[in-house]
């Protein structure tokens, strides 16, 4: 998926030693609560031979997992897992929905019931555990060892939204349709239900033209910024800064 998530390139993975990039498979199970547990279980050493380290990227959730931690639940075992991936590809996102509401009501009023990935981690927890996922929620933080210093980089929205329209092009050139097109045997896994792979597995199933798929990923890619900045608005201990 090296194109499709715009991943480290060779030259720059061989200038800055870089953690979590290319360590999965597409067929491996991953969650925030890994991600957490390895980062933690990295960063001593890390600490150990320099003193600062620097944590990239765009997903709000993951970051305030290491910063802050997130509740201790269980992961799935192999039987829930599949029990849920296989509701979302017969029934999609109104299967889950019904199937939240009835494990638990109160987590369903408050959810973004457009967010596929937190319904089915709720429905997993809930079946998993027997009890509402909503009751399991402490959101209690956690200390760390560390300090800890937030910096958002900014830039014009208009300028933004023409350099991710670009990127995706770009992309495009790089062979994205080759690999999207070797991966689709394999998009009923999670790890392609993403902005990007959806689109383009849409084209080949005769839905989209290719001009309207990448189109619909920049559109949906630009929805997406959006929303990582009003994630980070909402935390007011990052410093912006205007690139």
């Amino acid at each position: 998926m090296k194109i499709g998530t715009a991943a480290p390139t060779e030259e720059e993975l061989a200038q800055v030693k870089h953690y979590f990039v290319g360590h999965l498979s597409i067929h491996d199970y991953y969650s925030v609560s890994r991600f957490e547990q390895d980062v933690l279980a990295l960063l001593p050493e890390l600490f150990a031979r320099y003193g600062t380290v620097v944590m990239t990227g765009g997903s709000g959730m993951y970051i305030d997992a290491v910063c802050h931690g997130i509740d201790d639940l269980p992961d799935p075992d192999e039987q829930t897992r599949s029990y849920v991936q296989e509701l979302f590809r017969q029934e999609g996102v109104a299967g889950l929905r019904a199937q939240l509401r009835r494990l638990d009501p109160r987590y369903y009023d408050r959810c973004n019931l457009a967010d596929h990935k937190r319904m089915m981690r709720a429905i997993e927890v809930s079946l998993q555990t027997g009890q509402p996922y909503s009751n399991l929620l402490t959101n209690n933080r956690k200390q760390r060892d560390f300090d800890i210093v937030k910096v958002c980089l900014a830039r014009p929205r208009e300028e933004l939204f023409d350099r991710i329209n670009r990127r995706v092009q770009v992309m495009m050139e790089q062979g994205w349709l080759e690999e999207a097109k070797a991966l689709y045997p394999y998009r009923q896994l999670n790890a392609l239900n993403t902005v990007g792979y959806k689109e383009l597995f849409d084209y080949f199933d005769g839905k989209l033209t290719l001009e309207q798929a990448i189109t619909d990923i920049q559109t949906h890619t630009r929805r997406y910024a959006k929303r990582q900045m009003t994630w980070f608005k909402r935390d007011g201990s990052y410093q912006w800064v205007d690139v």
